[in-house]
């Protein structure tokens, strides 16, 4: 028979293992770290491991699409069109099958604990339009959701949660404002997409005025403040957020 002091070390050990994984894994996302993964509000509930993440299975679905358009495969015989279609289609009916949640009109991420889409909204609910896997009326409801919810003074937020963590509201991340705003665009949502990235252009451009900065992130909610949370102080300047204000100027021929 084990003994209780045992048992309850190794109970410890595995639930201390279980946590760190699920942390590694929400570090690999991206999303380090954010509400999205996260049972409560504390960072040990976080739980990725059993969370299928909507952008991601975008991104898988983007590559498949781009593999099979390569030119040595084509050369070779290997891709068959009619098959490729009929497996497109399948693809796009199971996607928003399982990950749109129609009560939100959002998608979301697919629980496995549970067996459900989630009930969390987060921008990675835009990657489908961005990738052009919506149907027009996922995409309307979308882009009222987004509107009504995501839309603030800044530009878009990331989540509607305040957890503290960076990946949740208040902050706005380059990148996603990117997502929101050609996903809009590929559905004819153009006047809100520029609204969006008009609002973006301007904060980044005020914090650039006031700091002589760019930064990693920014507080889309309260222009007044600084963009914090995390498990690391906010950095200055950032790749993406000089590509993706340079990119939005072009687009929308703003004035820098």
């Amino acid at each position: 028979r084990i003994p209780d002091k045992t048992r309850l070390k190794r109970a410890a050990d595995s639930v201390f293992s279980l946590t760190c994984n699920n942390l590694r894994t929400a570090a690999a996302s991206g999303w380090d770290f954010s509400s999205r993964w996260m049972r409560g509000r504390e960072l040990y509930t976080t739980n990725t491991r059993n969370t299928v993440p909507v952008d991601l299975n975008c991104l898988v679905f983007n590559l498949q699409q781009t593999a099979t358009k390569s030119q040595m495969l084509q050369m070779f015989g290997a891709v068959n069109k009619e098959a490729l279609q009929a497996d497109t289609n399948l693809a796009r009916t199971v996607f928003n099958r399982t990950f749109f949640n129609d009560r939100l009109g959002w998608f979301c991420d697919y629980n496995i604990d549970s067996g459900r889409v989630s009930d969390k909204p987060t921008l990675a609910g835009m990657f489908p339009l961005y990738f052009k896997l919506a149907d027009k009326k996922s995409a309307a409801r979308v882009a009222d959701f987004l509107r009504r919810n995501f839309l603030k003074e800044g530009g878009v937020v990331t989540t509607l949660q305040y957890t503290g963590q960076q990946w949740d509201a208040p902050n706005g991340w380059a990148p996603l404002q990117w997502i929101t705003v050609v996903g809009l665009e590929n559905y004819g949502y153009h006047q809100l997409a520029k609204e969006i990235a008009i609002r973006w252009v301007n904060l980044n451009k005020k914090v650039f005025r006031e700091t002589g900065k760019l930064m990693e992130k920014y507080d889309v909610v309260n222009l007044k403040r600084k963009a914090g949370g995390g498990e690391y102080p906010s950095q200055d300047g950032f790749g993406w957020t000089n590509g993706v204000l340079l990119a939005l100027l072009n687009r929308y021929d703003i004035r820098p």
